[in-house]
């Protein structure tokens, strides 16, 4: 009997990889280049293949990351900052790596508004999408003003050209990894969520995957090329450097950093500028409609949802202090309710804050609409939302922001977890939207429990009892898109 190399190598049509068979049967291949360095003539350019190497290439540490900088307290998922110029590369979690093998496979976006996260984070291990027989990519791309400011000698949507390469790498050489290249599934979470969103939209990518998973997708409103050209005047004005990959290519990147600040204002922006003031817009060319307009249409199956509380904090006791009430009036005007629906939202949600509303207008909202209209057309589509809450100090009673990765990962044991979740968070709650997620990748359908969202609004509810509700978002659609 033959015993499986513990670095297995494997051929791409660039040049050999040598990965790590790990203890539990599954092998992983880190840091493989699906581009050239993004570095001096390429640091503005659209992402250029590797140059073909002979000699294996070791794949068996996590490569450098895109991320200079983590995003701050928002995201609870531990990313770390690996320095490095190539840092276009992409990682393959698999449990056969036999060409003969056709496995499903899911390419994971990581978050980060877009600014900062990466790939290398234990949350995304693929461990366990390998013991159910699903082959895990998970990739790497430019952020910030490098990956989508738009800039007038640079093509457009850099990070987009990224998500395109690495889908085409995975369309080229999974395969030799086990997957099928006809069976690949996009997820994302936060603004991986909206890369998702944005790769539906995107004709360029059609063929690359056929189902996608959007998990708390956060998209840039308004989501036009007019917003994306006055993200980039108020660039240039508010730090005196011309908004061209000519004045840009040799700054720094902390000096990149540092201009790259001057588009946060941390609350509302003097000049109206989105949310998420380097993100995906539509340029007309490779991003031809607006997410919301090209999601109708889109013919791929989709799995989509949110956490009940996302960037939320604890509610009070009761309905808010005067004070308190006349600030979330105005936010809530500030978001385009008009008095009516203020007074409706204040009325439904007794104690509410700041980042309930914000967490209506950036995801639940959104995503709402995406189902409503897609249920219209009869895409397959199916809605969640993720109501268990953990127990870890300063967030009991909240479903918050990324909350949910670790039960989709199956991994409640990794890394981080337990500071973030709190202690024994429900293996149960994590069997079942693990096996919701593989039997989606693998069936394009999550189960006959879980029906799409249609004429009854089916909803699935995750909890430590997890049920399917019919409309129990009304309010929030009544509120928000009528």
């Amino acid at each position: 009997m033959t015993t499986p190399s513990p670095q297995p190598v494997v051929p791409t049509r660039r040049g050999p990889v040598r990965g790590e068979r790990r203890a539990d049967g599954s092998t992983r291949f880190l840091g493989i280049p699906y581009a050239r360095p993004p570095v001096g003539e390429l640091r503005f350019a659209a992402p250029v293949p590797p140059r073909p190497w002979t000699e294996v290439l070791d794949a068996t540490a996590y490569g450098p990351t895109a991320q200079r900088r983590p995003f701050g307290e928002v995201t609870t998922i531990p990313e770390p900052t690996i320095a490095g110029a190539g840092t276009l590369n992409l990682n393959v979690f698999t449990p056969d790596p036999d060409p003969a093998a056709g496995l499903p496979v899911l390419v994971w976006i990581h978050g980060g508004g877009y600014v900062a996260g990466c790939s290398a984070s234990p949350w995304y291990d693929g461990a366990a999408f390998n013991r159910d027989g699903v082959v895990v990519v998970s990739i790497g791309y430019r952020l910030g003003v490098e990956g989508f400011l738009h800039l007038p000698d640079a093509p457009d949507n850099r990070g987009v050209r990224d998500w395109i390469a690495a889908l085409e790498w995975v369309r080229d050489n999974v395969a030799s990894f086990g997957g099928d290249p006809a069976k690949v599934t996009i997820a994302g979470q936060s603004a991986g969520g909206g890369a998702v969103q944005t790769l539906l939209a995107t004709p360029a990518a059609r063929g690359l995957f056929r189902a996608a998973i959007s998990a708390s997708g956060a998209v840039m409103r308004p989501q036009d090329r007019v917003a994306a050209e006055a993200v980039s005047r108020a660039f240039a004005a508010r730090t005196g450097v011309p908004a061209t990959a000519a004045a840009l290519r040799g700054t720094t990147d902390t000096e990149l950093l540092a201009l790259q600040d001057t588009l946060d204002t941390g609350g509302p922006d003097p000049d109206g500028l989105p949310a998420l003031p380097v993100a995906p817009f539509a340029d007309g060319e490779l991003v031809t409609l607006p997410v919301p307009e090209a999601l109708a249409d889109a013919d791929v199956p989709l799995l989509l949802g949110f956490t009940a509380h996302e960037f939320a904090a604890p509610a009070a006791e009761g309905t808010p202090a005067p004070t308190e009430a006349d600030e979330l009036l105005g936010l809530l005007a500030g978001l385009g309710l008009d008095d009516s629906r203020s007074a409706r939202f204040l009325a439904e949600r007794p104690g509410a804050a700041g980042g309930d509303a914000i967490t209506d207008w950036l995801f639940r909202a959104p995503a709402l609409a995406i189902a409503e209209a897609r249920s219209e057309r009869r895409r397959p589509t199916w809605l969640y939302q993720f109501d268990w809450s953990g127990t870890a100090p300063g967030r009991t009673g909240q479903a918050f922001h990324c909350i949910d990765l670790p039960f989709a990962f199956d991994l409640l044991d990794a890394e981080g977890v337990t500071a973030a979740l709190g202690t024994h968070p429900p293996r149960a709650l994590a069997d079942a939207v693990h096996t919701a997620w593989v039997a989606f990748v693998r069936d394009l359908d999550p189960g006959a429990a879980w029906p799409p969202y249609g004429d009854g609004r089916a909803t699935m509810r995750w909890h430590t009892e997890p049920r399917v509700e019919h409309d129990p978002l009304r309010t929030v659609r009544e509120i928000w898109l009528t």
